[in-house]
């Protein structure tokens, strides 16, 4: 087996000597130039990534090993001054501290690099920790942003209430489908970031993204998109955006069972937010464990199967649902607001989003019908996230957006009665179908009273 197959090397490249740190004068500047690979791109997610390089195990296994130091030796002591000088990394297979970079965790940004057809990536220990660090690796105090009003909860709370109070950056709220909005609210050399979710959680509103990437590089703002709700889906980095965020614990985990992040880019953003002085990743340290990110790397080559499925069944319900009268929100319905728009943007064969919201008006009515919907028929779970197996149902209002005040919601879309469902694949179509039937005719039997 070849030498660069054998050790679960990230990079190619020379490989470090058995006996000695060998290496000579002409690498160090290209450690210095890049400490990740440049990725080539596709078109076609599924394609990226059958072309990625498979890592292959220390001992020729078929599945990479599973480096789960945190500290590495060196041979030589010049060895490590040269490597905290910059001079040496990853790209010559030189590991200083599983916090800086590690091999596994390497592997798996190799992989949503790929995914996401950018430079380069890392992965963290949540969605929560990319969106922050590289807000905070992009913005400096006294810095401005400008986003999408309606935004997952979390984020909206970060950009509203704690970046201002700690480090003194403010924000910017929009409607994003507003694109003269967004021009004026961009301050020409204050506004550093336009961030904006692909497939607003919970509204499922669809983002022009090549629209917006023109706008925000006119203005000279990086554009970060994250892009949680709909991998596979849609590619932002190949539509114009810079940055590709994912909370991986949804449907790249798919087992609702792992937390972890991603951050997809340019190799010289990733590459400075594992900076030794500088770098947001490595000294605010949200750092991805190795087992974790051998578990997510062996999940990533079925992603694209799964998203057919989710997107397959979600657009088959929504049709059926609004066929009943119910209030259906979906990206694959012909009146959805940004059907045509995310038609011209998605990748073919993958679908709509995984993803749909029925309104039902009031908070009352949404937990009772999500009540019969898990406790009478069994079609799903009360429970935040999504991505799962099995369908996955929250009043966003209450739950997911309850950082958000009444006004926020109010501009946001969020009714109090909007029932964000993520679909599952679990059990036939039919079957699961037959639940949500049973369950709409008990509400409208009345038979059950809610006992949330």
């Amino acid at each position: 087996m070849a030498e660069t197959q054998s050790r679960g090397l990230v990079f190619a490249g020379k490989k470090r000597g058995t006996g000695t740190d060998d290496f000579d004068g002409d690498d160090i500047f290209v450690a210095k130039k890049s400490m990740l690979p440049t990725m080539a791109t596709e078109s076609d997610p599924a394609a990226a990534l059958a072309n990625a390089r498979h890592e292959f195990g220390e001992h020729g296994g078929v599945n990479m090993s599973i480096e789960a130091s945190a500290t590495f030796t060196v041979m030589e002591p010049e060895t490590m001054r040269r490597m905290f000088a910059g001079e040496l990394g990853p790209d010559r297979d030189f590991f200083i501290y599983s916090r800086h970079f590690n091999p596994t965790v390497l592997n798996l940004g190799r992989l949503m690099a790929a995914l996401e057809g950018t430079e380069a990536a890392y992965c963290t220990a949540s969605g929560m920790s990319a969106i922050s660090s590289v807000l905070l690796q992009l913005c400096s105090s006294g810095g401005h942003v400008v986003a999408s009003r309606t935004l997952y909860g979390g984020t909206h709370a970060l950009l509203t209430h704690f970046f201002p109070r700690a480090c003194n950056i403010t924000t910017t709220f929009v409607d994003i489908g507003d694109l003269e909005a967004v021009k004026n609210a961009i301050v020409e050399g204050k506004t550093k970031v336009l961030y904006f979710e692909s497939m607003s959680n919970p509204t499922l509103t669809v983002a022009n993204i090549p629209a917006l990437s023109r706008i925000g590089h006119e203005k000279g703002t990086t554009v970060v998109v994250d892009n949680t709700f709909a991998p596979m889906v849609l590619s932002p980095a190949r539509l114009g955006a810079d940055v590709v965020l994912h909370s991986i614990s949804k449907f790249i985990s798919g087992g609702a069972d792992v937390i972890a992040g991603a951050v997809c880019g340019p190799a010289s953003l990733v590459n400075s937010m594992m900076d030794l002085h500088q770098g947001a990743l490595m000294l605010l340290g949200p750092t991805m464990n190795a087992k974790v990110a051998f578990e997510l790397s062996e999940r990533i080559p079925h992603l694209g199967l799964r998203m057919k499925e989710h997107c397959r069944r979600a657009m088959e319900y929504a049709i059926r649902m609004k066929k009943l009268g119910l209030k259906v929100i979906y990206p694959g319905l012909e009146d959805h607001p940004q059907h045509e728009l995310l038609k011209s943007m998605a990748n073919k064969e993958y679908g709509y989003g995984g993803l749909l919201c029925v309104d039902m008006e009031t908070e009352e009515r949404a937990n009772r019908l999500m009540h019969h919907l898990q406790n009478y028929t069994q079609f799903g779970f009360m429970a935040v996230s999504l991505g799962y197996y099995e369908t996955l149902m929250s009043c966003s209002g209450s739950s997911t957006s309850s950082e958000m005040n009444a006004e926020e919601k109010e501009l946001a879309g969020i009714s109090p009665g909007l029932v964000r469902m993520s679909i599952g694949y679990i059990g036939t179509l039919e079957q699961k179908w037959s639940q949500l039937e049973k369950a709409l005719s008990r509400m409208q039997d009345g038979t059950l009273l809610n006992k949330n």
